[in-house]
């Protein structure tokens, strides 16, 4: 089980980016995800007719190493390191440290 998953929140802790907060698009590998606004960058783009696509200089989001964001914790307002608890059921679940508050998810 992953502790940051596609659709959380979370927060930049290191980079050009820190302190941004941005949801996650996708896992891009084991240790890369795509986080919405952050590390953007203008890329050239050239023309594909076939596709409809038109040529330019188009902002793209690119991966972001996972080190470098904490979930964040709606409760304390910061980002948060993430923990697994096991319920009565035998279910695993995702919990923050700081106040053993399950993820939502």
């Amino acid at each position: 089980m992953q502790k940051i998953k596609k659709g959380d929140e979370v927060v930049v802790i290191a980079g050009r980016d820190k302190g941004k907060r941005g949801v996650v698009l996708s896992r891009v590998d084991e240790s890369h995800l795509l986080v919405e606004g952050v590390n953007v960058v203008k890329k050239s783009q050239r023309p594909n007719p076939m596709k409809g696509e038109t040529g330019g200089i188009i902002d793209k989001t690119m991966p972001i190493d996972q080190s470098n964001v904490m979930v964040f914790n709606p409760g304390t307002g910061k980002g948060d390191r993430v923990g697994f608890k096991m319920l009565d059921d035998g279910k695993k679940v995702r919990v923050f440290k700081s106040n053993g508050e399950q993820l939502k998810a």
